[in-house]
């Protein structure tokens, strides 16, 4: 745990409540009334999922559908299904040639825009989801009330996501294993694609040690058949970093899973530090999950119980 003396993590089971966090936020979103919108910004292939858990505890949630992986944009293509035509799969054009980081990212901005007309907004990003969350607060602080970072990039002293992974603290990770999902050249097919309905017990379990090794092979397939076959290029190599002027000023929470191997607990450490160095005034609040990268259902009802307890500060009528 970095820093013990001024921050205390507090572990997702045993958390009692948690109150003020949206004190320090921009004044329009103190203002806001209503009910929190839990806007959850897309991370690897297009996965935004929409927790029904916390709508049955009455709030507002919504996945941002983003350029080149709505469920109109084609990427579940004939070549795709079973049986698979791989040769057409390696080399069928992808809906996300053409389509930018920055697309991406205007995409997220204006599903915040939309969800602030009606109260206080909670942005949830995970993993590579992050770095777009820091990218949106940078362009609309004032209609962000709370930015959560679920083991999520973070960057500040470093540009990317990707010289982090590049780093003593990032060396242990275990990211590479979706390489072996890989299927085509990017420069063919304008995005990285991946047959994620491959069926190597080998390379599965590799993926699923990486990825979720706590789960049962069943969650682990849902999980897989969660995601769109392709991906934008260069999410990990677009300057990331907060702003002090805009992303600084909003609070934010940080929940580090203790056993991933994809974002290592070293490097979330090293990212949390990193933060609260630049704006010691509005530090990370931080919080443990014991859980692998990926979620189980059960260490999912932990996090949406925390998500839950967030919010409450944030609900006015």
């Amino acid at each position: 745990m970095n820093d013990p003396t001024r921050r205390r993590a507090i572990t997702v089971a045993g958390l009692a409540g948690i109150t003020g966090l949206a004190t320090t936020g921009p004044a329009s979103a103190r203002e806001r009334r209503g009910v929190p919108t839990f806007v959850f910004a897309a991370g690897a292939n297009g996965v935004s999922g929409v927790p029904n858990e916390l709508v049955l505890r009455g709030y507002r949630c919504v996945g941002v559908d983003l350029p080149g992986q709505r469920p109109t944009d084609a990427q579940f293509r004939l070549s795709y299904q079973a049986p698979q035509d791989l040769a057409a799969f390696a080399t069928e054009p992808s809906p996300l040639a053409g389509v930018t980081v920055a697309d991406h990212i205007a995409a997220t901005v204006e599903t915040v825009r939309r969800a602030a007309a009606h109260g206080p907004v909670v942005l949830v990003g995970a993993s590579i989801g992050g770095a777009a969350i820091s990218l949106v607060a940078n362009q609309v602080p004032r209609l962000i009330d709370l930015l959560i970072y679920d083991t999520a990039f973070c960057c500040s002293a470093l540009r990317t996501p990707g010289e982090y992974l590049g780093t003593a603290e990032g060396s242990t990770t275990r990211v590479t294993a979706l390489l072996e999902f890989m299927a085509g050249d990017p420069a063919t097919i304008g995005a990285y694609r991946s047959n994620w309905r491959i069926a190597d017990p080998v390379r599965l379990a590799k993926a699923k040690e990486a990825f979720m090794s706590d789960s049962t092979d069943a969650e682990f397939h849902t999980f897989l058949n969660s995601m769109m076959p392709d991906e934008l290029p260069g999410k990990s190599e677009v300057d990331s970093r907060g702003d002090l002027r805009t992303w600084g000023r909003i609070p934010r929470v940080y929940v580090r899973h203790l056993r991933d191997d994809v974002v290592p607990l070293a490097l979330q450490d090293r990212m949390i530090r990193e933060a609260d160095e630049r704006t010691p005034g509005n530090r990370f609040r931080v919080f443990d999950l014991d859980s692998a990268h990926v979620l189980t259902s059960a260490k999912l009802a932990e996090l949406l119980d925390l998500y839950d307890r967030l919010a409450q500060p944030l609900t006015r009528v």
